[in-house]
């Protein structure tokens, strides 16, 4: 996703669909457990489920087109292998450009 074309609720956009839409996140929403680098943008995408807009559709869409040049790459989970997590972080430096919440699920405020 290109940082300058942020996603927003859109609220002057054309409305589409809601359930067309539901239903073209929900079908890359599974690449997301071998598909690192879509986790962002699908879970962007994702926000705006009740009420999406054609801007809403088009990132959607870039989505399909990157994989379709993407096909290829991805994580292979080997039955025989043990998968162990050893560190995650998370970073919320902007949050929601709707309501300019945090976003992360934590609250950084100082005692």
């Amino acid at each position: 996703m290109v940082e300058i074309t942020k996603l927003d609720e859109d609220l002057q956009g054309i409305p589409i669909d809601p359930t067309r839409y539901r239903g073209m996140v929900e079908s890359v929403m599974y690449l997301t457990s071998s598909r690192p680098d879509l986790v962002f943008v699908v879970c962007m995408c994702a926000r705006y489920q009740a009420k999406p807009t054609e801007k809403h559709l088009h990132a959607v869409k870039r989505v399909f087109r990157y994989l379709k040049g993407t096909i290829n790459m991805g994580l292979w989970y080997s039955k025989d292998t043990g998968i162990a997590l050893t560190a995650y972080a998370n970073a919320d430096h902007v949050g929601c450009q709707d309501t300019k919440r945090n976003t992360s699920g934590r609250s950084w405020a100082t005692d």
